[in-house]
């Protein structure tokens, strides 16, 4: 099977339709074509073609939009660099990539040598290219470098397909919506922004694209512009509920999408009672974002979902061994998701793929109704006194204090145990301050005596790397000094 642009294929059925905002304007699927086909006319004059590799350091910008279609119609490959990165992380991920071309935002620009200015890049191209190569379900597509939190990042390769494959599935699961309005405050860098920008493509709908993320802006977009989906993390989301101070949405808005870990019990209630209906979700950027997602009909908060429509998801032993259900192990997933493999990396590639599955190196379980629970993340498993414990599991029950902001736990050595949690806490503002013997007796109440952690340090806000994720390390340091 082969593919056409969906933007071509949006402007002959719909063009009038929107397919983008951005900061007060709007481009129809007519105009969002015209200037797609002008920046793919002003690449091919470049000599990109068939599988080269187009490097771009930028925020969410309508000219990256415009760029990854533009590729895509040539057979290119599209490899977006963290905006978040020093010129020191982003050089050997550049190296990796070997572009034949660089583009930078033009504040961005110094940190990418030999980059060209991506805003302004195409004007000088008039005539529009009518080139649109037929796209196979293994092209690939992007090259998507992973957070690099255990060593040096990886380029995981995703191809046509994942994406198309990751839309069929959300759709399935969350249920077909006419013309989406998703809200795209998530980068264009990242998996869940290449995610939204592909899917509202792929279903006729306008992607309602944000710089960054700001609670106001992301109220006046459900409120006024008409926004049906979003997603978010928990943060974000009661940033969002604070800033509204839980004023109803609209029945315009269907769902958001929350990732990045458990959400308090609590902050699921006032999004109940503010009507907006919050699914909890697992995903990672080597399965193109979702894998498993809460069911609209059947969400609860206590897990993640199931796996979502044509995706598997099973739980092995170190060995390989498929473990029953309830069983704590290793997480993997299989599906027409998961990326092609690392780029220029075949070691981490037949390390990370076996027999068609991806090993996440990440540890869950599945109930009976084959709803994922994350425990952990592999490389953050705390081992004491030979039981395993699962940072996310106490972070869960301190997310529920409602004293307590975030919560970050690691594992540090201890001469007895091997290892004990630490955990690091940060206080809500505007509530007591809470004491370590505060948080003990409350932990105390949902966990066993031997997960509870043997200190809370209470800090201002929590390390995180230019992907956002918690620098574990950073705070394993602090703990042991």
């Amino acid at each position: 099977m082969t593919f056409d642009c969906p933007i071509h294929e949006g402007a002959q059925r719909h063009a009038t339709a929107e397919a983008l905002t951005f900061a007060g304007q709007t481009w129809t699927y007519a105009a969002l074509d015209a200037e797609v086909a002008r920046w793919t006319a002003a690449l091919e004059q470049r000599g990109v073609g068939h599988g080269s590799r187009v490097a771009v350091l930028s925020t969410s910008h309508p000219s990256v939009v415009f760029l990854f279609w533009a590729l895509g119609r040539l057979g290119a490959i599209h490899a977006p660099l963290n905006a978040r990165l020093t010129a020191v992380e982003l050089a050997p991920l550049v190296e990796d990539i070997g572009p034949v071309l660089r583009l930078a935002q033009t504040a961005l620009a110094e940190r990418l040598p030999g980059a060209e200015p991506l805003e302004s890049w195409a004007t000088n191209s008039r005539v529009p290219s009518s080139t649109r190569v037929s796209l196979h379900r293994d092209s690939p597509r992007v090259i998507l470098f992973t957070s690099g939190t255990t060593g040096r990042p990886k380029g995981a390769v995703l191809a046509e397909g994942a994406f198309r494959a990751s839309a069929r599935a959300s759709e399935a699961n969350l249920g077909a919506h006419r013309a989406p309005r998703w809200l795209g405050t998530l980068p264009l860098f990242h998996v869940g922004g290449l995610a939204m920008l592909t899917r509202t493509a792929y279903e006729g709908g306008c992607l309602l694209l944000h710089e960054r993320f700001d609670a106001s802006a992301v109220n006046h977009a459900i409120d006024v512009a008409g926004a049906t989906h979003a997603s978010f993390v928990a943060t974000t989301l009661e940033r969002v509920l604070d800033e509204r101070r839980d004023r109803p949405v609209p029945d315009t808005f269907r769902l958001a999408l929350i990732g990045g870990g458990p959400v308090p019990t609590p902050l699921l209630a006032r999004a109940r009672a503010a009507s907006l209906l919050a699914l909890q979700t697992y995903g990672l950027t080597e399965a193109c974002s979702q894998v498993a997602t809460e069911r609209p009909s059947e969400a609860d908060g206590r897990t993640a979902g199931p796996p979502l429509p044509s995706i598997e998801v099973r739980i092995v032993d170190p060995r390989g061994h498929i473990l029953a259900v309830g069983e704590e192990g290793d997480l993997e997933v299989r599906g027409e998701t998961v990326m092609a493999g690392y780029w220029n990396r075949p070691d981490a590639t037949r390390e990370a793929l076996r027999d068609g599955w991806l090993r996440t190196r990440d540890v869950g379980v599945l109930d009976a109704r084959g709803r994922l629970t994350l425990l952990s993340r592999r490389t953050d498993l705390i081992v004491r006194g030979g039981e395993n414990l699962y940072p996310a599991e106490i972070e869960a029950v301190l997310a529920n204090h409602p004293a307590v902001q975030e919560s970050a736990v690691v594992g540090v050595p201890e001469p007895r145990w091997g290892e004990v949690p630490v955990a690091f806490v940060v206080a809500r503002a505007g509530r007591p301050a809470p004491t370590g013997d505060d948080l003990t007796a409350w932990c105390r109440q949902s966990l066993a005596g031997f997960k509870v952690p043997a200190r809370f340090l209470f800090i201002a806000e929590l390390p995180r790397n230019a992907m956002s994720k918690v620098e574990r390390g950073v705070l394993r340091q602090q703990a042991t000094r």
